[in-house]
């Protein structure tokens, strides 16, 4: 445990001791940040571009943690001027014949996607799912991908170590998802057709996810030891006004899976479970609680009854961390830097008194937001996030 006993004890905290403090439910010196520590707290690719030139940091190409996504992997020097707590790895990709980029606008994953982007569209999309009109024979003959190949896990753990021996929380990018994993192969509307109608279907597919990732779960916990502090893992259950199932249809055919990913982590490290899900998922959070969920990510305060975080803190609060709920819908790209500095006193009011809250953008900052507001988000949460809130 990572206790705070004085004001001493807060200044010589370091970043990876904030972060574990605050998950433990506990105060630490100030609110955590979390930018560029995953795909979900970085920066869009162009948006990317200027904010490193605002900050007169020239850096290198981008690196990319999911460009189909363009989630950028920040520099170093960036992540150190913006003061983030932690710092991203992430195993090899999977073993694939099918990976890679086929052109400038396309490019094909290990599962057999293929992604294109399309003029004026800043992310990439499948086109063509590749299972939307498989059947549960077809299973048995896809390609399914090698998550478990050992070039996954070279010299994964002493890449965490590298980050906990610099004072940073390791934050594990695992890329596991059940639900998630479902839609893109099968395509967004005939896989919430199959819950309503196809169940065997459904339930079939989502079998063949989980009988991979669960050994691969397992090995990453085994090769990272105590390394990882944080384990990122989701499933984008939300729509901007509810669940994209009824909450009695997730806790029938989706809860009890993702049950079994989240206990491979508990059970094989102690990583805190990092569960990241758009939208508006307020019925479903005691479910997460549940099943392990440790920090919920992104906390999107425009959706629905999300945008009470003082009412989330009250409900949820003693059972569950929060990561994200500066707004990124209108806030950061539309208002001025008083009105972020606003926001963010606003949701540390809110979510951060006794611990429990890590300060990010709601998601990856889009490309509209413009630099002084991501320089004035980062600055308010040393500002404002001191301990004791006030």
């Amino acid at each position: 445990m990572h206790k705070v006993t004085g004001r001493g004890c807060r200044e010589a905290m370091t970043s990876r001791d904030r972060v574990l403090t605050a998950l433990n439910h506990e105060e630490p010196d100030r609110v955590p940040l979390f930018i560029g520590t995953s795909g979900v707290t970085s920066v869009l690719g162009p948006g990317y571009e200027c904010l490193k030139a605002h900050l007169g940091i020239k850096g290198g190409p981008i690196q990319w943690i999911a460009k189909q996504f363009q989630y950028t992997w920040l520099d170093e020097e960036v992540m150190e001027r913006l003061g983030s707590d932690g710092r991203p790895v992430r195993p090899g990709p999977p073993l694939s014949s099918v990976a890679g980029e086929v052109s400038e606008t396309e490019l094909a994953d290990a599962w057999g996607c293929h992604w294109v982007r399309r003029p004026g569209v800043p992310y990439y999309e499948v086109m063509e799912p590749p299972l939307l009109n498989a059947t549960i024979d077809d299973l048995d003959r896809y390609p399914w991908p090698d998550l478990m190949h050992p070039s996954r896990f070279d010299g994964l753990a002493a890449r965490c170590k590298a980050v906990q021996d610099a004072g940073y929380a390791t934050v594990l990018m695992s890329g596991a998802m059940l639900f998630e994993q479902a839609y893109v192969l099968r395509g967004v509307e005939q896989c919430l057709m199959d819950l309503a109608g196809d169940e065997e279907f459904y339930l079939a597919l989502q079998d063949r996810i989980k009988r991979l990732a669960l050994p691969y779960l397992r090995e990453l916990c085994r090769q990272v030891g105590p390394y990882a502090d944080v384990i990122c893992i989701g499933d984008d259950l939300g729509s901007q006004d509810a669940t994209l199932m009824s909450p009695a249809t997730y806790r029938r055919l989706i809860k009890p899976h993702e049950a079994e990913l989240l206990a491979a982590i508990h059970e094989n490290s102690k990583a805190k479970v990092f569960f990241h899900s758009c939208g508006n998922v307020y019925d479903v959070i005691g479910d997460l609680i549940e099943i392990g969920v440790d920090l919920l990510n992104p906390v999107q305060v425009s959706a629905g009854p999300m945008q009470d975080t003082a009412q989330l803190k009250r409900d949820f609060g003693k059972r569950l961390s929060f990561c994200g709920a500066i707004d990124t819908r209108n806030v950061l790209p539309r208002g001025t830097t008083d009105d972020v500095r606003a926001e963010v006193r606003r949701r540390i009011r809110d979510l951060a008194p006794g611990g429990g809250y890590i300060a990010s953008a709601v998601h990856c900052i889009q490309s509209d937001v413009p630099p002084e507001n991501v320089v004035a988000m980062c600055e308010a949460v040393r500002e404002f996030g001191r301990y004791p809130i006030q």
